[in-house]
């Protein structure tokens, strides 16, 4: 059958519909899910499950080709979920997005004409400074299948990483298959080796390996574990951490029970808009360096801090923009729940020089009353939230404040959108958004805004 892809979804894929006589000869609505094709585009494809309204199925053909599909350059692309729209030309991805966000503030009641053309990248490859890859259970490293959480892609290359992180990526998989060494069961819960976390300094070079294996590398993991150090002191020169870190923990998440430094330090060094990071495996930094440091740009452009002003940073993480902005007010205070983030900002901040700081470990909620109380009403206020927004109770005590400016960086339109409305009945205005693409070949997109309270 064929079907028109008339949109993507949340996820990036197409979405169509047709119909189809079941079995009783009465027609049917399919709602379909087509990975990999582009809006406008026609594909023929097959359906085994005509009973269900909505399915996920490949195309077999493109039919009709839109002018802005390329040729993917990445041996993986059909089956890896890591950067879905490798087929999709940049400049049609960046035009998708701009549309996007539009789309979305208008249904809400916004003026679409707020928001700029999406900021791209010169060159939007390799751009990634931390990557994550899943072993197998029979040791193979890569990436997850997209649909199949279970299945892994053996790597042989990945062009979003940095290129010395897969070449030190490719080390470890071979370290692996020689000593044989087994990957983790999800299913069974067992097995040894669960994850691999790389990240690189674009700014100073170094590289952090974290292995996460389920025991500890002593015993007879021990020549293995010291054979992995000899391998990567001689060819990655630029790896100034490598760790084994514990987890027998269920839950498939990288984290750690017990950290193992097998050579180097726990942290490697990192610059961003001219300040200094240590980042540990477990510090959350932006994951395009060359981007992130025009969101800084963007921030500090919109929010204009002036040495009189008071300023909060809400979801301060280790003080990405916490640092640069404290450079330019009288006082900033930072709040965070991840209390290593915290004590990581505190460090960050006397690192640079910085003592007009001040951060509190606490959840976004409790922790503006608390810093209000002690620290007072800021003038300015930034607030970069996860994914699921900041939330009502929180945007609301925002408003109750009354901060004249408020700059919010979001990664997610949709919950950006719901957030600022709760914030209209308090006198607040939607001024400008900028998106910026922080993940060329995927769906997501970032946002810095300008929200400014109205003169009464």
């Amino acid at each position: 059958m064929t079907v028109d892809i008339k949109h993507l979804d949340h996820k990036g894929s197409g979405r169509g519909s047709t119909w189809r006589e079941n079995d009783e000869g009465n027609p049917k609505k399919l709602r379909l899910i087509v990975p990999q094709t582009l809006p406008g585009e026609t594909v023929k494809v097959t359906v085994d499950r005509p009973d269900r309204k909505k399915w996920r199925t490949n195309p077999q053909e493109i039919l009709t080709t839109s002018p802005e599909r390329v040729e993917p350059p990445c041996p993986h692309f059909e089956k890896c979920g890591g950067c879905i729209w490798q087929h999709w030309n940049y400049s049609g991805q960046l035009n998708y997005k701009t549309a996007h966000v539009k789309q979305i503030l208008e249904h809400k009641g916004y003026d679409k004409g707020l928001v700029r053309e999406t900021i791209g990248m010169e060159d939007p490859w390799h751009y990634r400074n931390k990557m994550e890859f899943t072993f197998s259970p029979e040791g193979d490293l890569g990436l997850h299948e997209q649909g199949n959480f279970r299945k892994i892609i053996p790597l042989e290359t990945c062009l979003i990483a940095g290129e010395t992180m897969v070449d030190a990526t490719m080390v470890v998989s071979e370290w692996v298959k020689d000593h044989q060494l087994e990957g983790y069961d999800k299913d069974l819960h067992e097995g040894l080796l669960r994850h691999l976390m790389v990240r690189q300094s674009f700014a100073t070079g170094e590289i952090m390996l974290a292995l996460f294996a389920t025991k500890a590398p002593e015993g007879p993991l021990q020549q293995a574990a010291d054979d992995l150090v000899a391998r990567i002191t001689e060819r990655c020169p630029n790896v100034k951490s490598l760790l084994w870190l514990e987890n027998t923990d269920w839950a498939d998440r990288a984290q750690s029970e017990k950290d193992h430094v097998l050579a180097g330090r726990d942290f490697i060094n990192d610059e961003m808009a001219g300040y200094r990071f240590r980042l540990w495996f477990d510090t959350f930094f932006q994951t395009n360096p060359l981007q992130a440091a025009k969101l800084v740009e963007l921030a500090l452009e919109m929010g204009q801090p002036k040495k009189t002003e008071k300023m909060i940073d809400l979801f301060c993480g280790v003080g990405t923009f916490s640092l640069p902005f404290a450079d330019r007010v009288k006082e900033l205070a930072g709040i965070e729940l991840v209390e290593s983030s915290i004590e990581s900002a505190k460090r960050n901040a006397e690192d640079n020089g910085l003592s007009n700081t001040r951060f509190l470990a606490k959840d976004a909620r409790k922790g503006i009353d608390q810093m209000l109380e002690s620290f007072g009403k800021p003038e300015l206020l930034l607030i970069d939230p996860p994914r699921s927004g900041a939330g009502g109770k929180v945007m609301r005590r925002i408003g109750r404040a009354q901060p004249q400016r408020i700059v919010y960086v979001s990664c997610n339109p949709e919950s950006f959108a719901e957030d600022l409305q709760e914030l209209e009945p308090f006198g607040y205005t939607l001024k400008e958004v900028q998106p910026v693409d922080l993940f060329p070949h995927t769906f997501h997109v970032e946002l810095v805004t300008i929200i400014e309270l109205k003169e009464k």
